[in-house]
């Protein structure tokens, strides 16, 4: 029934999706194989994409020439730039979405997208010979063969959901779990471990009453996630969403269904995601507080449904209902489902290389949940980077990876295959010790040429960046050379509580200053505006980054520079690291274990110290 494949992907949710586009776009023959091909790219938890860290990662699998951010720019209901407040490299883009529309559109991208098969079953097994996979074999016994494998599990592998007392066996609700793979790479000699996530309850909008909630709009002005110029279904409308608060009145109802909660009553083993805890666990962890935020998140454009953010349970039914409607605004709300935890089978991910192709078996890569990470957009950024990386090891290619001051993506999978996790990941603007060069802004800048090289990103990408650069620089031009008499701008200055001028400067100058942004001097001098209107509005804001902040971005740079130092001093494969009797037990189990590249890789693995870097360089020195 089946050609062999370069690459074959298995799952099809936001890792594998990208996954096989990417692979795909790259000259792949690729077969994309799900349980359901109803939910292609469900978002299977909240409705939304982007937000703190998670918005730049979106754009930097655009950069890439990934789907996700072309996808949720055609199917947002509302657009919100975070942090604006704050630095240009904390802006974190986040969009509602319309649930449907957005798998919707996936799946028509990746029907178009040529190289793509579809095929509907579960894989049971992996084919494996001589450490090297080479296809799957289905639940209905099909042996399909490929060159490389990508496995994008989810939470499907030995899944199971929690309601209350109520144990169920599945994925997602009213979906089946996946059996086999787990049991069979185990044998292989694969570590592998449970963890836990969990969903809000779904309400119907015909019965809350909005007027008792804060309204929260979305901006003005719509960026959007994707380079490209993507048509915008909410440019000239948004959808609203709401803010209300849990109360102690809610806390005293949802404690009485602790004796029958999975979580406390230890049916649940799996570690949860730490900072998107269940209303019960924060409610237990942070006691003194009486009450917690609850962000009320319409589904779509032609639906009442409401996804209920920050109520995530596993308690019973009843009493989810019952703690909700003491909630101001939900007095009378319909329930259409509960919450649920759900448990499943994780890798941990110290397993894999760079290119996240697993150490045991070659051709082999884990995207996804499956490697212990949790959101929709670390998912997909890590199948785009498998996808590639599992197309260019089926042409026996070298593989593409990113380092840490190249992107956020970069950070994620030098975290995960160098310190683990025990609990589901969520990237950070924290976790990015160069976030002020990784700016959200600037992913196109960073990204696009690197992936054009090995064959993703089109023409049209690095057109847009090359217009972009050359936009930027004569932007920076006009206000170097751009005069301004004190007449023309201390008027604004006085109204700003800025500093007069006492003589002719530059408008380079006066953009330096902490309150001044670019568009407050066009408004004050019209000739600047007149000069400045034949750039894109993305342009002018790229120039007065790179200006306002070009000492930080110089320091950021010079701390690159010293720490690639380290990096290229590379390790040999076989090294002996028994030979090292100074180093420490744990520094030397680590070490054997992960198998670091590089004296840079081995420096940031967790619970090896500075010293033992230090007695790695010493001996490799010699």
């Amino acid at each position: 029934m089946f050609p062999e494949y370069d690459v074959i992907v298995v799952g099809a949710g936001h890792a594998g999706c990208e996954a096989a586009a990417a692979a795909a776009n790259m000259g792949s023959k690729v077969l994309l194989i799900t349980m359901n091909m109803q939910t292609i790219a469900q978002m299977s938890c909240n409705p939304a994409m982007g937000g703190i860290a998670k918005g730049q990662i979106v754009r930097e699998v655009d950069a890439l020439g990934g789907y996700s951010g072309i996808v949720t720019d055609r199917s947002m209901i509302q657009f919100r730039m975070l942090n604006r407040s704050k630095g240009p490299a904390m802006w974190s883009p986040r969009a509602q979405n319309d649930r449907m529309l957005f798998a919707a559109v996936w799946r028509q991208l990746l029907e178009e997208t040529p190289n793509v098969d579809f095929y509907q079953d579960m894989v049971r097994s992996l084919l494996v010979k001589d450490g090297r996979a080479y296809g799957v074999v289905t639940g209905l016994g099909h042996e399909i063969k490929a060159k490389a494998v990508v496995v994008t599990s989810g939470t499907f592998l030995n899944g199971v959901i929690h309601i209350g007392e109520k144990q169920l066996g599945g994925g997602r609700i009213a979906e089946k779990a996946a059996t086999g793979i787990t049991e069979q790479l185990v044998e292989l000699g694969f570590e592998s471990d449970r963890l836990k996530t969990g969903t809000p309850p779904r309400i119907d909008g015909r019965s809350l009453d909005y007027s008792k909630m804060e309204v929260q709009d979305g901006d003005a002005e719509i960026t959007g996630f994707s380079y490209l110029d993507v048509p915008k279904i909410a440019a000239h409308q948004q959808r609203p969403c709401h803010i209300t608060y849990t109360n102690e009145a809610v806390h005293e109802i949802l404690k009485t269904g602790f004796d029958k909660s999975p979580m406390y009553q230890g049916r649940i083993q799996g570690v949860g995601p730490r900072y998107c805890p269940s209303i019960e666990d924060k409610i237990s962890r942070f006691a003194e507080r009486n009450r917690h935020q609850l962000f009320v998140e319409p589904e779509g454009w032609n639906t009442v449904e409401i996804y209920v953010n920050g109520f995530s349970s596993s308690l019973p039914e009843e009493v989810q209902l019952q703690a909700l409607r003491m909630v101001p605004g939900f007095e009378n709300c319909r329930m259409f489902r509960p919450g649920y935890a759900i448990e499943y089978d994780y890798f941990p991910p110290t397993q894999l290389g760079y290119s996240l192709e697993t150490k045991l078996v070659s051709h082999l890569f884990f995207a996804g949940q499956i490697n212990g990470t949790t959101g929709y957009e670390e998912a997909a950024c890590q199948g785009l980077m498998a996808g590639i990386n599992a197309h260019l090891r089926a042409k026996e290619q070298p593989a593409f990876t990113l380092k840490r001051s190249d992107a956020y993506i970069g950070v994620l999978i030098d975290d995960l295959i160098n310190k683990g996790t025990d609990e589901p990941y969520r990237m950070f603007t924290s976790r990015a010790e160069f976030r002020t060069l990784l700016r959200q802004d600037n992913a196109d800048l960073r990204l696009t040429p690197l992936s054009h090289a090995i064959g993703l990103a089109s023409e049209e990408r690095v057109q847009l960046v090359n217009e972009k650069n050359e936009q930027v620089a004569a932007i920076q031009q006009v206000l170097q050379d751009y005069p301004v008499e004190p007449a023309d701008i201390n008027g604004f200055f006085e109204q700003i509580g800025s500093s007069p001028i006492v003589e002719k400067t530059r408008a380079a100058k006066l953009l330096l200053r902490p309150n001044v942004e670019l568009t407050d001097l066009c408004q004050a001098l019209p000739g600047l505006a007149a000069a400045l209107a034949r750039f894109r509005a993305d342009s002018r804001e790229q120039a007065t980054i790179q200006m306002k902040y070009d000492t930080y971005i110089a320091k950021e740079q010079e701390l690159v520079k010293r720490m690639a130092q380290l990096e290229d001093l590379e390790i040999p494969a076989l090294f002996d690291y028994d030979r090292l009797g100074s180093l420490s037990h744990e520094a030397r189990q680590k070490f054997k274990k992960i198998r670091p590249r590089t004296l840079g890789q081995a420096s940031r693995i967790s619970g090896v110290n500075p010293s033992d870097v230090q007695i790695l360089m010493v001996f490799m020195g010699r």
